[in-house]
C-alpha cells in the first residue's frame, strides 16, 4: 500500500517514514498543505497521515476540500491540538481517526491499520484469502498449517495489495502505483518479476496472468 505523509516537522518525518516503510508501506511526503491537497487528489494513495498544522494551507482545510470533491481517501489526522472540540472538528471534516502529538509509533500504526482494514470491509486483524494468510507483523505468508514463507518488502506490499482485491483484474500500472513511491521509476517489467517470485514461493496457481489486462488473484476473503 502507498501512503501520503503530510507533515512539515522534518524530525518527525525522519523518524516516522522509515517506521512506515518497515511496516510495508510505500511512503510519499508532502511538507505543506497545497502540495498535500494536490497529491491526495492526483496520485493513487491507499491512505493519508495528515498534520493539521501544515504551512500554506491548514490540514483541516485540505481535508474539507478533499471531502467536498468526493475524495474519500482514508485519513488519520495528527496534531498537537488535542482539545476535545478540535478532535470533533477533525472528525466532522471527514477524518477517519485522530491522534494527538506526542504519540507512540506503535499506536499510530495500529490506528492506521485499523482504518485501512475497515476501508476494505475487514473486521479481523489477519488478512486471509483462499487458504493463504498474511502475517503483517512478520511480513510472511502462511499456507494452511505450513511454515511461514518470508517475503521481501516489495513481495509483501504486492501480495497484500493482491489479497485486498481478490477476484479483480489488476493492471501492471495500478499495481506499480500502489507498491512504489511516486518518485520511484521502476522498470516496466518489475511487477512481472515480483509476481514470478510470489508464484515460486506460494505456487503458480495463486496469481493468474490475464494477457493484455494484468493479473488476477483468485479466491475470496475468509
Amino acid at each position: 500500500m502507498r501512503l501520503l505523509l503530510a507533515e512539515d516537522d522534518v524530525e518527525l518525518v525522519a523518524r516516522l517514514k522509515p517506521e512506515l516503510e518497515r511496516a510495508g508501506f510505500a511512503v510519499d511526503v508532502a511538507d505543506n498543505g497545497i502540495d498535500a491537497e494536490f497529491l491526495g487528489d492526483e496520485e493513487s494513495f491507499d491512505g493519508v497521515i495528515l498534520d493539521l498544522g501544515l504551512p500554506q494551507r491548514p490540514g483541516l482545510e485540505v481535508l474539507r476540500h478533499w471531502r467536498e470533491r468526493g475524495n474519500d481517501l482514508p485519513v488519520v489526522v495528527l496534531t498537537a491540538r488535542d482539545a476535545w472540540h478540535e478532535r470533533v472538528d477533525g472528525l466532522k471534516a471527514g477524518a477517519d481517526d485522530y491522534l494527538g502529538k506526542p504519540f507512540h509509533n506503535e499506536e499510530l500504526l495500529a490506528r492506521l491499520q485499523a482504518v485501512l482494514r475497515r476501508r476494505h470491509g475487514r473486521a479481523e486483524p489477519l488478512l486471509a484469502v483462499a487458504g493463504l494468510t498474511l502475517d503483517e507483523e512478520r511480513q510472511a505468508a502462511v499456507i494452511g498449517d505450513a511454515e511461514p514463507v518470508a517475503l521481501t518488502g516489495i513481495e509483501f506490499r504486492l501480495l497484500r495489495y493482491f489479497m485486498l482485491h481478490p477476484g479483480r483484474v489488476l493492471s501492471k500500472t495500478r499495481l506499480t502505483e500502489h507498491v512504489y513511491e511516486g518518485d520511484t521509476e521502476p522498470d516496466s517489467n518489475v511487477v512481472e518479476v515480483y509476481v514470478k517470485r510470489l508464484r515460486q514461493k506460494l505456487g503458480n496457481e495463486i496469481i493468474e496472468t490475464r494477457r493484455g489486462q494484468g493479473y488476477l488473484f483468485h479466491g475470496e476473503a475468509t
